[in-house]
């Protein structure tokens, strides 16, 4: 995260949210690296000048991005093609499902410079594996490989190198092909049901099931179905 490469992020994500021809996003690295987290020696300079202001405004920054990504109505894959340190492991935790190729490693490498986790990975980390391992894990700043994250359920699934950009695109195309609405209803009502409690989940789920049942798409699906052909969701 150097440079304006937040700004750029966050920018990129509303631009998707508000074109209708996008159903699915997919954050990944450009390099051999997912994201290696925030430039340190850029930091470093303005604790040399006892700055903190522009620390403030990065991690406004990176909220935003977090909080955009968790209300878009469209699903948000990242798709971990290598490292994913710090605040960029932290930015793959904010999305709503992660895929790792098999040579991707993962740290909260916050605490090895004395700095605690931003980028909502102190929430989203501990949803995710519980507080004791998410304690171990941002204490020691250790570094887990694919097959650990997967393990411990921070990934949803581990590809061969050779194939990954490949079987991600293909899930995201798969999910793009489904119907937006439903999928923007069941992505809020996994969050509700993560975070809220079970009469919040089923106030939720009658209210998205009104919503739906006589769309396009639902009927769409029923015909599919009785006609055993595949859908066309609009």
């Amino acid at each position: 995260f150097g440079g304006t490469m937040r700004e750029d992020l966050l920018e990129m994500l509303r631009q998707a949210e508000a074109d209708k021809n996008v159903r699915c996003v997919v954050i990944t690295g450009a390099g051999r690296a997912f994201c290696a987290g925030g430039d340190i020696a850029s930091m470093a300079e303005m604790q040399a000048k006892n700055e903190v202001s522009i620390i403030a405004q990065r991690m406004q920054v990176g909220g935003q991005v977090v909080n955009l990504i968790r209300s878009m109505a469209k699903p948000v894959i990242a798709a971990v093609n290598g490292a994913a340190a710090g605040a960029g492991v932290n930015l793959a935790l904010a999305c709503d499902m992660r895929f790792a190729a098999q040579s991707a490693h993962f740290s909260e490498s916050f605490v090895k410079i004395a700095l605690v986790p931003d980028w909502g990975g102190t929430y989203l980390l501990t949803q995710l594996v519980g507080t004791a391992k998410a304690m171990e894990l941002m204490m020691s700043g250790n570094r887990i490989d694919a097959a650990e994250a997967l393990r411990i359920g921070i990934v949803n699934r581990v590809i061969p190198d050779d194939t990954f950009r490949e079987e991600v695109v293909m899930f995201a195309r798969q999910l793009a092909g489904g119907p937006a609405n439903t999928l923007a209803h069941i992505k809020q009502a996994t969050y509700i049901g993560a975070t809220g409690t079970l009469s919040d989940a089923l106030q939720y789920e009658e209210q998205a099931q009104e919503s739906v049942f006589l769309s396009d798409d639902a009927r769409e699906g029923m015909r599919a179905f009785l006609e055993k052909r595949a859908p066309r969701f609009s």
